[in-house]
């Protein structure tokens, strides 16, 4: 199966700091890819490269067989290429039917009018169909979350990019964005997945690779990466992973 997406020798620094070291990454149709990675790894910067939010020093980004490396972000994401952010960043003082017809007619490229179905079978299918009048500013972490996946999901990409969705959430709320994502996985959209609570991040990937100091130092079947002597020395032990040792 031919990739949807292609890091070609990616790299990346801020002054002396090494974010990406000459990373080579590729993204299958219909894959959902997991990255994992202490605070400082460089996978947020990664994501900025993706979208074109950041520019890297050296290397390619290839996206459908494009070139994309020196791309907008807006051109990047009427082609598919879509993410959401670690920190909600609704516009609070829209209803949350608002924020996602903004996201659909700007980040989609269409009209208005256009999108208005599609927003309503989102806010069904992302659980917030009795919040659409609701300003976003008033949403519960939970919703929020459910909003910025949404927004995202708005645009209509072929490529999806979570950061750290399920950061801050209990375990119920954290399953039920499992349930969620498995879901929009189901629809063929290809993601990638920045995740810190790795139990929910391995429920959904099929494949995993953990960054360290700008550098991909493993990659592979999730189970097996996160046992790997050179991930659990980083992580400090199992539990650090959120994972039995006998898992």
């Amino acid at each position: 199966m031919p990739p949807i997406l292609t890091l070609e020798k990616i790299s990346k620094r801020f002054g002396a700091v090494v974010v990406a070291d000459n990373i080579d990454l590729t993204l299958l149709r219909g894959e959902a890819l997991g990255i994992i990675g202490p605070n400082g790894a460089g996978k947020t910067t990664l994501f900025g490269i993706v979208t074109g939010t950041v520019a890297p020093d050296s290397g390619r980004v290839m996206f459908e067989g494009h070139d994309v490396t020196r791309m907008k972000p807006e051109h990047r994401c009427r082609m598919g290429l879509a993410r959401s952010f670690q920190i909600p960043q609704p516009f609070g003082g829209m209803t949350v039917f608002e924020n996602l017809v903004v996201a659909a007619a700007f980040g989609g490229g269409r009209s208005e009018r256009e999108v208005y179905a599609g927003c309503a079978g989102l806010l069904e299918r992302c659980g917030l169909a009795d919040k659409a009048n609701r300003r976003a500013a008033s949403l519960t972490l939970l919703d929020r979350k459910r909003l910025e996946l949404a927004r995202a999901l708005a645009t209509g990409p072929r490529v999806l990019l979570l950061d750290e969705v399920a950061g801050g959430l209990v375990e119920h709320e954290t399953a039920a964005l499992v349930d969620l994502i498995n879901d929009v996985r189901s629809t063929g959209v290809s993601i990638v997945w920045i995740e810190h609570v790795v139990h929910a991040l391995i429920a959904v990937v099929d494949r995993l690779v953990v960054l360290h100091e700008g550098a991909l130092i493993a990659e592979g079947d999730p189970p097996e990466v996160i046992r790997r002597p050179e991930v659990t020395e980083i992580y400090m032990g199992l539990e650090e992973l959120g994972l039995e040792a006998d898992a």
